[in-house]
């Protein structure tokens, strides 16, 4: 895959991705608004509600006052009457309408006391209809004229002009009352939580009632104040001039909860879906940076092993052709020099192979790793005899710091001896003149461990994050200026881990590196 296709791909699943997670919040935050408007919807007509209960039941004490006192005086303390008289004439259809209405207006002088030294005169409508429809009845057959009639009388009270009235006296008398003359804290409360719950809020509340201009009233919640933003306000009562009087404010301190809990499982749905998705995604993006980097890696490593073959191929190909020259086909010590050659480069690459299969081998659990109790100190003394060559040609040091008290572990002698092997050899390999390294050995804690030292050429932390890694090799110009695969530090984490230990590296650039293993003891 090419870098623009990568980065493209990538690009296009991070806009996804970022695209269905602002969906899913542009849907989440409407469904709260929704939730809220569809709240506050059903508080103001709870309250428009609670407004209108408490003024009807005052209205209707008022009118039983009134009524009680009317009946309580008796008579009118003057009356007048008024009639009126409709009368329509149909003179093709020979009919004749007549409407007549008769209005009796008894007007009644409160008591002043009633009024606090104020009087109003009542007036007490009483009304009566009359209708008459005439028609006039004549055929060939009758000679005399007849008439055909109807008439109808209907007498009740006014109630409607009445109440237009005690609308008018309510307002004047109770405006020039205190508040709390009118309705109690108690009676409040009590219409408010029922209106509420007609609407299914069972929500605890707060209230206060506020003049026009803002004064608070004694009714109230306990210290109650006013907080715009969260409260919901409602007209109380009027003046006589249709002004507001009073208005009613109620804060609800659960009401967020009360929200968020209608829609408490499509939220946590819905985010426990942004979250699949983001780990999907995550772990998508993660795979394939990751197979985009073994790819390189392994590309590397073919390159490297393809040069890593050729040196000897080409090798064993000149010597063969040198023993087929006749002049030295019969030189003995020329042929045994060309075989022992080919010998060298043979098993040069096979030792390559072998390292291969190993490392395919221990990740397919095919290795046979037999364990037995082996002292780790004479394991170290003949890694250190099998390198020694190497060592003695770079005219470099090893010394041995042993301070294990105990340094017997459960182990397979073979590919221990191969761990230690390879870490000298890098110790060798990735320093720069004469090698010098320092073993160390310590037991604690029911472990033996053991570090190598080497002052070579260190390696960044990015570097030592994959150090362990298969094939991975740090990059640095011509990647084969120090021979290998990538490898050895696998097969020694492979083989550390098949005997319950662990291995790290500490290093430095141009300050070397420390290999530390630890390993259980019997």
């Amino acid at each position: 895959m090419g870098k623009k296709m990568f980065v493209l791909i990538v690009f296009l699943m991070s806009v996804s991705l970022m695209g269905i997670i602002a969906v899913q919040v542009y849907w989440i935050n409407n469904a709260l608004e929704s939730k809220k408007a569809q709240f506050k919807n059903d508080v103001q007509k709870s309250l428009g509600s609670v407004s209108e209960k408490i003024n009807d039941k005052e209205e209707a004490q008022f009118e039983k006052q009134i009524e009680g006192i009317i009946e309580n005086k008796g008579y009118a303390d003057n009356a007048q009457i008024k009639n009126y008289l409709f009368q329509q004439i149909d003179t093709t259809t020979k009919q004749k309408f007549t409407f007549g209405a008769t209005i009796l207006e008894e007007n009644f002088k409160l008591p002043t006391e009633f009024l606090d030294n104020d009087s109003i005169i009542f007036t007490r409508v009483t009304g009566k209809k009359d209708f008459f429809h005439s028609r006039l009845i004549k055929g060939v057959d009758n000679p005399f004229s007849t008439t055909d009639q109807q008439r109808f009388s209907f007498t009740k009270r006014l109630t409607s002009i009445e109440k237009v009235q005690f609308s008018e006296f309510f307002r004047d008398v109770n405006s020039k009352k205190p508040i709390y003359q009118r309705i109690s804290n108690r009676e409040l409360s009590d219409v408010i939580k029922e209106e509420l719950e007609k609407k299914n809020i069972y929500l605890d509340f707060k209230y206060g009632v506020y003049s026009a201009d803002g004064l608070a009233t004694k009714l109230k919640s306990g210290y109650y104040t006013i907080n715009k933003k969260d409260s919901e306000k409602y007209p109380l009562f009027f003046n006589t001039k249709g002004e507001v009087d009073y208005e009613l404010y109620v804060t609800f301190p659960t009401k967020n909860e009360h929200i968020l809990s209608g829609l408490s499982d499509i939220l946590i749905l819905s985010l426990f879906f942004i979250f699949i998705i983001i780990v999907a995604f995550s772990s998508s993006l993660y795979q394939l940076i990751r197979q985009k980097k073994i790819s390189e890696i392994k590309t590397d490593f073919i390159n490297n092993m393809t040069h890593e073959f050729k040196t000897p191929i080409a090798t064993i190909n000149l010597a063969l052709d040198s023993i087929k020259n006749p002049k030295i086909i019969n030189d003995n010590e020329k042929v045994l020099r060309y075989v022992q050659m080919i010998r060298d480069e043979n098993k040069r690459m096979h030792s390559q192979v072998e390292n291969v299969l190993r490392i395919s081998r221990l990740e397919k659990n095919q290795l046979d790793i037999s364990k037995e109790a082996i002292d780790m100190h004479d394991i170290i003394e003949d890694s250190i005899m099998h390198t020694s060559l190497l060592i003695d040609d770079r005219k470099g040091t090893v010394e041995t710091h042993f301070k294990a008290i105990i340094s017997e572990i459960q182990g397979n002698e073979f590919h221990l001896t191969n761990v230690i092997v390879n870490i000298l050899e890098n110790a060798i390999k990735y320093t720069v003149g004469a090698p010098k390294i320092d073993v160390y050995t310590e037991s604690a804690n029911k472990f033996f461990i053991l570090k190598v030292k080497d002052e070579g050429i260190g390696m960044g932390k990015a570097v030592q994050k994959n150090v362990f890694n298969k094939f991975y090799r740090e990059q640095k110009g011509n990647i084969h200026d120090v021979k290998g695969h990538g490898l050895g530090l696998a097969y020694v984490k492979e083989i550390v881990e098949k005997h319950h230990g662990t291995v790290f590296v500490e290093s430095e650039k141009g300050k070397g590196s420390i290999f530390t293993l630890k390993l259980p003891l019997i």
